[in-house]
């Protein structure tokens, strides 16, 4: 499997990348957010990878963050969305906005992707329902720390939807432990300030 190409970057033309690694040249197909932040023409470039082998095709799909890699990860274990879906997905929504959208069960802001009727948009937000733990809702698109989503874990497992975990997990005070986090979480829980 190809993880990550690192070259010089020879060619674009949306949503197609040409990353010349020693003499030869990978075909890359980038979603626009990471098309956007690519270098000029002639410069060095590294770009995270998704290898997918088909009956009919050997396809290249490449990120400029891990987090992209990710979502379009997520995007394509989803029957009936396939990679060009997913890069188009990716294309129209940032992946905080994506995660905001399905912490939410936001259809709308999915709607808005080319491609994306309705009924399509539901079975996304339903697919990925607690594949976004960490999505903040309050407009933050800071990503949480690793001891935020244990958090968060925990207090599913004591019982608290989705929704309540991560809106207490936002009361938590900057660098606290998981269990500090905790005790803190379930203070905000019982004032009844999340239901």
């Amino acid at each position: 499997m190809i993880g990550r190409i690192q070259g010089i970057l020879i060619e674009k033309s949306p949503p197609a990348v040409l990353v010349d690694v020693q003499g030869v040249g990978y075909h890359i197909d980038v979603p626009m957010s990471s098309f956007y932040e690519l270098p000029a023409l002639g410069e060095k470039v590294s770009l995270l990878t998704e290898f997918i082998v088909r009956e009919d095709a050997q396809l290249l799909y490449g990120f400029i963050s891990a987090a992209e890699r990710e979502a379009f990860r997520l995007l394509i274990r989803i029957s009936g969305v396939g990679p060009r879906t997913a890069l188009s997905i990716l294309s129209g929504l940032s992946v905080d906005d994506l995660a905001q959208a399905v912490a939410a069960q936001e259809s709308a802001m999915l709607t808005r992707v080319p491609g994306i009727g309705k009924k399509t948009a539901e079975r996304l937000l339903l697919e990925l329902r607690g594949k976004f733990a960490g999505s903040r809702q309050s407009g933050q698109s800071k990503a949480p720390t690793d001891d935020l989503l244990e958090v968060q874990r925990a207090l599913i497992a004591l019982g608290y939807s989705e929704k309540e975990s991560a809106i207490a997990t936002q009361a938590i005070s900057p660098g606290s432990s998981v269990s500090d986090g905790i005790r803190q979480a379930l203070k905000q829980l019982s004032r009844g300030a999340v239901r």
